[in-house]
């Protein structure tokens, strides 16, 4: 970017714009994925829904490159783009809860452990994911699933409106009964269609939960899985546990002759009576004595920052996706090939459920395009040095790409690794491509909105 560029922009615009040469600007341009090392020519903090307008329009007129960043939790690092301008909504991290209308208006900016701790003194949640420093914006618009899934669907099947600002640097508000074409594709179609300054998200009871922790060791993982895959789709929708390989870390609440072992295991969320929780998970027996059991009741949103710390930000990450229907016999010997086989601590392999609830939205009533899978399944090689950031990402394709053949051919686009493709990008939106091609030329003809898992406007 031309000096004097970066200088009319700081007259311009209100707020700050942070350049390669001032002070704040290397950790302005940290995100969760220290892999990640892009530099912004400009990025733009901004405070309010008419900052960010006024960052587009101006970003637009001047032909300048153009990401988005909300929580600066993407994995392939699309909220930064190399000498362009990034526009940065964490000033806007705020939450406003209407209890008795049972609603929660976000800040684009904001994390999950956010909205979790306002809606929480109310004794309510929303489906969320499961690490709370992960930006609600981002999330929401890749669909979202966490704990709650099974019992109240994706994050976008509860959400109600969306504040954006369009390409040309315009704003609207989109709901089933405003801007309903850009509801529909907001609901799983990533950034492509504008920036989300807040959103407004429906609510439901939540409060104390049944949290779970059960681990076999890693040789046990075709016996285990292979119970998980018959056991949790016939569980009541109450009953959530995602299957992980991994290597147990030290600390509570895993006993000291564990720590440092590979295992499979379940991580357990039940939101329906607690007094039966210890009777409900006694079937993980069924799957042959477990090296480790233990259950507790627990606020859900100390269960969702339960794996901050054991993560935080400045680690190296790289990771992809896959949704499952069925997990086949072969299946269960790569998982625990590669389950076995983990190049460092902190890499793993989780299979999240998203049926139930998320199985009674039609398949076409949103974005998201695989209504039918069971599971969506994560390959996350992770380090913090930065000397291993080849072994972790070999390992990491390795083990989706052994069972991609048995996948449904798509991915939930935030596990979307780096590099995967325009083909990878029509397969995980399916049937629904097309249709959001027509509506990105609707809203965002010249793809101002690209540094994201692209939908290119429909020609015409």
């Amino acid at each position: 970017m031309d000096t004097a560029i970066l200088e009319d922009m700081r007259t311009t615009l209100r707020g700050p714009v942070i350049g390669p040469r001032d002070a704040e600007y290397d950790q302005a341009r940290k995100i969760y994925n220290a892999m990640i090392d892009k530099r912004p020519a400009a990025l733009v903090p901004c405070a309010d829904a008419a900052d960010v307008m006024a960052a587009v329009t101006y970003v637009r007129d001047h032909g300048l490159e153009l990401a988005v960043r909300g929580g600066g939790h993407s994995g392939p690092g699309l909220c930064l783009v190399d000498d362009g301008v990034t526009i940065d909504l964490s000033p806007m991290r705020w939450v406003r809860v209407d209890p008795e209308a049972r609603t929660a208006e976000v800040g684009g900016g904001s994390h999950l452990g956010d909205l979790d701790h306002a809606t929480q003194a109310f004794g309510l949640a929303t489906p969320t994911g499961i690490i709370s420093m992960t930006g609600v914006g981002g999330l929401t618009l890749g669909g979202g699933h966490g704990y709650l899934t099974r019992k109240y669907g994706l994050t976008v099947d509860n959400l109600i409106a969306a504040d954006v600002v369009l390409a040309d640097g315009g704003f609207v508000t989109a709901s089933e009964t405003e801007h309903p074409d850009l509801f529909w594709a907001l609901r799983g179609g990533g950034g492509n269609f504008g920036i989300a300054t807040s959103l407004t998200y429906r609510l439901h009871p939540v409060g104390t939960v049944g949290a779970g922790v059960t681990v076999w060791p890693v040789e046990n993982t075709r016996e285990v899985l292979a119970w998980y895959r018959e056991f949790l789709p016939l569980a009541p929708e109450d009953v959530y546990g995602f299957f992980a390989v991994l290597v147990v870390p030290p600390g509570p609440p895993f006993p000291e002759e564990l720590h440092g072992r590979k295992v499979c295991g379940v991580v357990w969320c039940c939101t329906g009576d607690l007094d039966t929780v210890d009777e409900t998970l006694s079937v993980v027996n069924d799957a042959g004595r477990p090296a480790f059991h233990f259950t507790t009741p627990m606020p859900y949103d100390a269960l969702q920052g339960m794996f901050d710390e054991l993560i935080p930000t400045g680690y190296q990450w790289y990771w992809r996706g896959d949704f499952f229907d069925h997990i086949p016999d072969a299946a269960l010997d790569v998982h625990l090939e590669y389950g076995g086989n983990n190049p460092t601590p902190l890499s793993l392999m989780h299979l999240y459920p998203i049926d139930g609830a998320a199985h009674r939205v039609g398949p076409d009533d949103t974005a998201w395009s695989y209504r039918d899978a069971l599971w969506s399944g994560v390959f996350a090689g992770v380090d913090p040095d930065p000397a291993n950031a080849e072994t972790i990402r070999r390992w990491c394709v390795g083990y989706q790409e052994a069972l991609h053949p048995y996948s449904m051919g798509g991915s939930y686009v935030n596990f979307m690794g780096s590099g995967e493709g325009q083909e990878r990008v029509r397969a995980t939106y399916g049937d629904h491509y097309d249709r959001l091609a027509r509506i990105k030329r609707t809203y965002d003809p010249d793809n101002l909105f690209h540094a994201n898992q692209n939908i290119e406007p429909a020609r015409g």
